[in-house]
């Protein structure tokens, strides 16, 4: 994907460059080259671990309608990058209408 990402940026302001350039080109192609090593380099130093980790949770428990969680919560989908439950505790449901879950909930 890299090799894909610097071929792209390399290869419209050397189709440019080849032909005698004047200075609109020139310029055109300077200014294409440098936002695209800047998306480059801010792509490459995005954060690729989980933005949401719950790890080693305690015990929940709910009763009489309520619900417990012991990891993450999101509901409907919500929530932007990626998430890790690991070791969570228990959760425990008791009653009509009680939930218990662990790890992650995306309902």
């Amino acid at each position: 994907m890299l090799v894909g990402a610097v071929a792209g940026i390399v290869s419209t302001p050397v189709v440019w460059l080849l032909d005698g350039p004047d200075a609109g080109q020139l310029v055109g192609a300077s200014v294409q080259a440098a936002t695209g090593v800047g998306a480059l380099v801010w792509a490459w130093l995005q954060p690729t671990e989980p933005r949401d980790v719950v790890m080693r949770s305690g015990r929940a428990e709910a009763s009489n309608g309520g619900k417990a969680h012991t990891g993450i919560r999101r509901p409907g989908g919500t929530g932007s990058g990626a998430a890790r439950a690991e070791q969570t505790g228990d959760a425990i449901a008791r009653g009509p209408g009680s939930s218990a879950g662990t790890g992650i909930d995306y309902t």
